[in-house]
This record gives structure tokens, C-alpha cells and sequence, in this order.
């Protein structure tokens, strides 16, 4: 459950600062559904930039923002779908888009998620406490992007070995990064730093994305609900909504798919890993390429009574692909092939890990033998606006890409087949929630008792957490009220 213990004189004080700052909230609801922001916003976002440094910018914390790089308003949820010309399966996949969030990722929300309610409630004070992110890329730079709109300090720490363009951005936006040894998978390493800097006797507030509650709260309510709407433009009577891929990562972005299942029961979750560290799969370890989705440990706010099936993708065949979306004969091939122009003009919308989240979708449809009445749902956290250098490294390392890359990739893509996926039992859950322990027990200090309840008082715990939306909004709107007045 997410505290809402009121202090009452930083509250007063808090507000007072955000008056000074020219700073207002957005709450779920308008995040949900942006006709509600109030017209004056509206008229500051016409005249500002999608990443400016600029409070009006929380209010672009939606799925609907326009695609465009300034002065956009809200329309329909950001998404494509994919033919069975690129996926070589019947089934439709859906495709929600992040880029089109400020910062290029949708981990924005979720920090959002984390800090609104310790500022509204007077639990952090903006003026004297650093905002600590640790990340292993996106939600350290959401972290940063929205500490700035607040108007505090923030400290981003991520894996030294993540892509050139988050370094390079966040340099500008935080007050400090710290580059933690090792890459995607050393997860470790970045909680190790976070209780050096508990015991360093700063003022600072560590919002731990691998167990905030307010990560997996903001995709139950927000995420969760723009998928739901999107499905809502194409499915006719007869179709079914299948299922729901996401990476593992910190567990946040699975929370939609809890949303997705009080909506369509029979529905299933499958999470997506990287086949070279298959923490989830054969309780393995190891290091990748899948920039994102963090590993070697399950998350705290990772519901795994709710998890169905276990994917692994081969980085390599995401690096393949990003290669073949995002270079010409690449892309002339994937036309040759009856991939309309339009999409593949679009495909740069899919970064590393979003690449990866297709390829376990497009295993899950094929598993499952499903039809063109089947919908599948998954996420492109981030685009190649963060990878350009990668991709760069990759002409480096493996020359130029020909006709005979692209052909063979073409058969990649095509001939997904159904290894290394796992459609779990009850124990085999249980077998996975039980690996939190010699985390969250023995290395960061958790309950055990309440490890104990995520499981055996399930429904209780996980459905009182993730509706705590609407008091978070009525926090929100007092709030609000009280800038108003200060």
C-alpha cells in the first residue's frame, strides 16, 4: 500500500513552492483521459516542446499525446498494429508506442507515479531532498525529466555499459549520474550504491523502481486503460483478447495486464526475458544486450501469481532486427514482403526492448495456434531515438547490411518458433515469487511477512494497492487547490 501520511506544514510549504515554480498536477484521471486538462494548460502545451524543462509537462504524461515533437495536443492512444506479412502469425498484435511520451519513454509515468504522492502529501520536501533513481536506463531519465519539473535535485544512477544517448541526455537533466559497473543485468550493483547513499547522511529520498508501488499503480490505471481503449477501436463480436506481453524489467508495465484481466478473465500474461540471462526461466544468470528490462532478481511489485508464461528472446535477434528496421535494403525487403509502406516507415518506433517484446508476442500467437479473431497486446517502451549509436556499433562490428542480412533476417523474423517459452503451473508461479526472497529478505531488508501475504492474502494485497488511484487524485486536487490559494 502507498502511504499517505499528511505533513501538513510541508505540505503548506510544498504547495507554496510549486505556486512559486509555476507548478500544477495532473491526476489520473486527466492522465487517462486528457480532454478533462483544463484549457489554459492546453493553450501553454501549443507553445511548448515535447522534452522542454517545463511543468506543463506533467500534463503530457498520457499514451495520447499528438506525435508530434512541439506544441501537440491529445488524440487517440499511440500505437500500431502488425500485419501477419512482419509477424508470420494470424493473430493481431498491438503495439502501444512510448516514444511520443517526454523523454521518449513511457517510464515517465511511472516515476510520476512514485513522487506525486511523497510531494502532495508533504512526505518530500523539493527544496532540500534529492530524488535518488535507480534504473538500468528509461526510468532514471523519467526520474531526472520529472524531478526537474518539480523543481528539484535528482540523482540518476543506471550501468555504465547502457546506450551513449541516456548518458549524454541525462548529463543535462540531472544533478548527478552514477554509472555502476557492468551492463543491462548487473541489477545488484545499482542497489549496492543505493545503500552506500543511504549511509552517506545526505537529505535524499530513493525511489527504487523494482519496488515502488506507485510504478505498477501508474500502468494498472494508466497503461492498463489506454490499452483496453485502443482495443476497443478494432475488436468486433467474435474476437477475443488473448493475451499480454511485457518484459519482466522492474514489473511495472505487467501491472496493465492485471488491469487487462478484470476486464477480459480469460486473458493470459507472458513475460518476456532475455534468453541469455533466463532469471525467470531457469532461475539462470548472465549478461545482454536487451537494453531495459533488468535482471538476475524478481521484482518486488512483480505479481507472479498473475504471470501465465515465461518467454526468452535471443538478444541477438533483436539486434538483427533493429538493424533490418532501421536500414534501407532492410526496409525495401520488408516491402518486398507485403509490409505496407506506411508501417514500415514506422517501425523505428520500436527500440531493443520493444523489438524484444514483439518477438515474445509473435511466440506467444504462435504457441497458442491463434486466429485473426486473436488480439495480442504489447509495448514499445522507448524507440531508436535512444539507439542510433547502436546501431552505428553494430555497421562497425558486422559490416555493412546487405540484401543477403536482410533476407536471412527476413527468415529470422518469419520463423519464430516456440522454444524457450514455459506456460506455467500454480508451483511453477510460486517457485518464481518464492525467488524474492534472497532479494528483498536477505539483501534489502523487506518483510517477510509481507512477501508472504503478495502470496497467500493475493487478492487483498495486490487489488487494495493498485486502487488507490482515485485517493491519490482527490490528494491531487486538494493540492491543487491549496497552490491555488498559497
Amino acid at each position: 500500500m502507498i502511504d499517505f501520511t499528511v505533513n501538513k506544514d510541508m505540505q503548506k510549504q510544498n504547495a507554496a513552492y510549486c505556486k512559486e515554480k509555476g507548478i500544477k498536477l495532473p491526476t489520473y484521471e486527466m492522465m487517462k483521459n486528457p480532454e478533462l486538462i483544463p484549457d489554459e494548460i492546453k493553450e501553454k502545451l501549443s507553445k511548448t516542446g515535447l522534452w522542454d524543462i517545463d511543468p506543463v509537462n506533467l500534463f503530457r504524461i498520457t499514451w495520447k499525446n499528438q506525435p508530434k515533437e512541439s506544441g501537440g495536443q491529445f488524440g487517440k492512444v499511440n500505437h500500431i498494429v502488425l500485419p501477419p506479412e512482419l509477424t508470420g502469425t494470424k493473430a493481431k498484435i498491438v503495439v502501444l508506442v512510448g516514444k511520443w511520451f517526454p523523454t521518449g519513454a513511457h517510464k515517465v509515468g511511472a516515476t510520476y507515479g512514485c513522487l506525486a504522492p511523497r510531494l502532495t502529501t508533504g512526505q518530500f520536501d523539493p527544496k532540500k531532498t534529492k530524488a535518488v533513481w535507480p534504473s538500468t536506463g528509461n526510468y532514471c531519465r523519467g526520474g531526472a525529466y520529472i524531478s526537474s519539473l518539480l523543481a528539484c535535485e535528482a540523482i540518476a544512477i543506471l550501468p555504465e555499459e547502457m546506450s551513449q544517448e541516456r548518458f549524454e541526455w541525462l548529463k543535462q537533466v540531472a544533478g548527478e549520474v552514477i554509472a555502476t559497473p557492468g551492463c543491462e543485468s548487473n541489477v545488484k550493483e545499482i542497489f549496492d550504491k543505493c545503500w552506500e547513499l543511504r549511509e552517506s547522511g545526505q537529505d535524499l529520498k530513493i525511489f527504487n523502481q523494482f519496488d515502488e508501488m506507485g510504478n505498477p499503480l501508474w500502468h494498472y490505471n494508466v497503461t492498463g486503460a489506454a490499452i483496453e481503449e485502443t482495443l476497443g477501436y478494432y475488436m468486433k463480436e467474435g474476437d477475443k483478447m488473448v493475451g499480454y506481453i511485457s518484459s519482466s524489467g522492474s514489473g511495472g508495465t505487467l501491472a496493465a495486464g492485471y488491469y487487462l484481466k478484470t476486464k477480459f478473465p480469460q486473458m493470459k500474461i507472458n513475460v518476456a526475458e532475455a534468453l541469455q540471462c533466463p532469471t525467470l526461466l531457469q532461475n539462470g544468470f548472465g549478461g545482454h544486450r536487451i537494453e531495459g528490462i533488468g535482471d538476475k532478481h524478481v521484482p518486488w511489485v512483480h505479481d507472479c501469481k498473475e504471470t501465465d508464461y515465461i518467454t526468452a528472446i535471443d538478444d541477438e535477434h533483436s539486434m538483427r532486427l533493429i538493424r533490418m528496421f532501421n536500414e534501407k535494403i532492410g526496409r525495401e525487403t520488408l516491402k518486398k514482403a507485403g509490409v505496407s509502406s506506411e508501417l514500415v516507415e514506422q517501425l523505428d518506433l520500436l527500440g531493443i526492448s520493444s523489438v524484444a517484446n514483439v518477438l515474445a508476442a509473435i511466440k506467444f500467437a504462435k504457441y497458442n495456434e491463434l486466429t485473426e479473431n486473436d488480439y495480442v497486446v504489447t509495448i514499445a517502451t522507448d524507440s531508436m531515438e535512444l539507439y542510433g549509436s547502436r546501431v552505428e556499433e553494430l555497421s562497425k562490428e558486422k559490416g555493412p547490411y546487405t540484401q543477403a542480412n536482410a533476407e536471412r533476417d527476413m527468415e529470422l523474423l518469419l520463423g519464430q518458433t516456440i522454444d524457450h517459452i514455459k506456460e506455467l503451473t500454480y508451483y511453477d508461479k510460486k517457485a518464481v515469487h518464492n525467488l524474492k526472497y534472497f532479494t528483498w529478505i536477505e539483501q534489502q531488508g523487506r518483510e517477510l511477512s509481507e512477501l508472504n501475504e503478495q502470496w497467500y492474502d493475493h487478492d487483498n494485497y495486490w487489488n487494495s494497492t493498485m486502487e488507490q488511484a482515485g485517493e491519490i487524485d482527490e490528494i491531487i486536487s486538494e493540492f491543487n487547490e491549496m497552490i491555488d490559494k498559497a
